[in-house]
């Protein structure tokens, strides 16, 4: 087994022992949470893909074979940590993040010891999902915690990185944001690991939005190709609260994200955009659910998705309307290339409409690039393969041109472009 300088063993079975080692020093309200999720964690068996939630997955990994980090890499000394940066590491934060009058961001472990009021809130979207928010509830290292005060701007996004940098390891990060009544702010979560690193990261993110509050979440999915990440949003909006949630997929194994946004507060709103890419074995899983049960409330899922070579992708996305949700606007849209004959995507779009006045819709599509399209380009001058490198550039433009934090998109763009020229060049197409 690994060690550390000090003698400490890297890595910990999932077990009572691990509990005991994360519950050290925590609050006893915490403490209890963590041995009811770890009790519920015990009697769940991983999901199966007869589950309506996990169909097309295949769940190919056992969870005994990874471990907790015991510490942080010590082999990696890039400290990324300043006053609107914080940085986890396999589930321990570094740095002891920043405090001023307009916000806070500092690491989640902190937060909990220094106050019981979020109590409620680490609970209060309950750890039953799965046998995986049982984990994370139950061995969840640290994370970061956002407040922005009410009726506070803040300018520039602030940043939270997620990297998992140990084999073999499984790590359970978590991020906390909230959103005083009027206040701004946007948020940068980057996922990242190194492609040799095989492990298991479940994420998880939990947004309460103030009345009135107005935030903008952009979540840069690049985990390596040897990582799992099983990942989770839950966002909860007040009355005339905005939210803007922009996701990029283009790493990892298999990568989910399982996302659940509740319009509680008259008048709030969503706007959902993503654009993802697989190739290799890649499998890319989106499940994105939205309930309005507000009145007047509105929301607009979008996204786009490439793959190429063996990946999956699926989307299954739901929009339900609760009965007292009059006046609602839903939509959402999922297109998808592929570009091997091999690949694949699964896209299932769905309405559950309890209310009377409403407009709603939604809008899904899967085929290959297009013929006609191709044709009129070579008869401007442009060889076949450029030809499709500016479709596929052209396809993902309509996604990324709606993020909101334009300092991402240029690196985006060259990475989903060098995704599929890198494919073309050596003859994957």
């Amino acid at each position: 087994m690994l060690t550390l300088g000090d003698g400490l063993s890297l890595v910990i079975p999932l077990d009572s022992s691990a509990l005991q080692r994360v519950s050290s020093g925590n609050p006893a309200w915490l403490i209890a949470a963590r041995a009811a999720a770890f009790e519920l964690y015990e009697s769940l068996d991983l999901p199966a893909d007869n589950d309506e939630l996990w169909k097309y997955i295949d769940l190919d990994f056992d969870l005994g074979d990874y471990h907790l980090p015991a510490g942080p890499d010590i082999s990696d000394n890039t400290s990324e940590t300043t006053e609107q940066r914080l940085l986890v590491s396999d589930g321990f934060a570094d740095g002891a993040g920043h405090d001023t009058d307009d916000y806070s961001l500092r690491p989640l472990s902190d937060a909990l010891a220094q106050t019981d009021e979020l109590a409620v809130r680490y609970d209060a979207a309950g750890h039953g999902h799965d046998k995986f928010s049982a984990a994370n509830r139950a061995f969840g290292g640290d994370g970061a915690y956002v407040r922005i005060e009410p009726r506070r701007a803040v300018p520039g996004p602030l940043w939270i990185g997620l990297r998992a940098s140990t084999p073999k390891s499984i790590t359970f990060p978590r991020v906390m944001v909230e959103v005083g009544d009027g206040a701004e702010s946007s948020i940068v979560v980057d996922m990242v690991s190194d492609d040799d690193v095989s492990a298991i990261v479940v994420p998880e993110v939990d947004v309460l939005l103030g009345d009135g509050a107005n935030l903008t979440l952009t979540i840069l999915q690049k985990w390596g190709a040897a990582t799992t990440s099983i990942g989770r949003v839950r966002i909860v909006a007040g009355r005339d609260a905005n939210m803007t949630l922009a996701e990029a997929g283009l790493g990892g194994a298999l990568s989910r994200l399982h996302l659940d946004v509740d319009l509680a507060g008259r008048g709030s709103s969503a706007r959902i955009v993503g654009a993802y890419f697989g190739d290799c074995n890649q499998v890319l899983d989106y499940r994105y659910f939205m309930r309005h049960s507000g009145e007047n409330t509105s929301s607009n899922m979008f996204l786009k998705g490439a793959v190429q070579d063996d990946a999956l992708s699926v989307f299954t996305g739901m929009i339900r309307i609760e009965e007292g949700a009059q006046r609602t606007n839903a939509f959402q849209t999922n297109r998808n290339l592929l570009l091997s004959s091999d690949a694949a995507a699964q896209s299932v779009p769905n309405l559950e409409i309890l209310a009377n006045d409403v407009k709603c819709g939604h809008a899904s599509s899967v085929g290959p690039l297009d013929a006609d399209q191709r044709y009129y380009l070579m008869s401007r001058g442009l060889d076949s393969p450029r030809a499709d490198r500016l479709q596929v550039r052209g396809f993902f433009e309509e996604a990324l041109a709606k993020f909101p934090e334009q300092s991402v998109t240029g690196p985006l763009r060259a990475q989903m472009n060098a995704k599929y020229v890198q494919a073309q060049e050596e003859g994957r197409l």
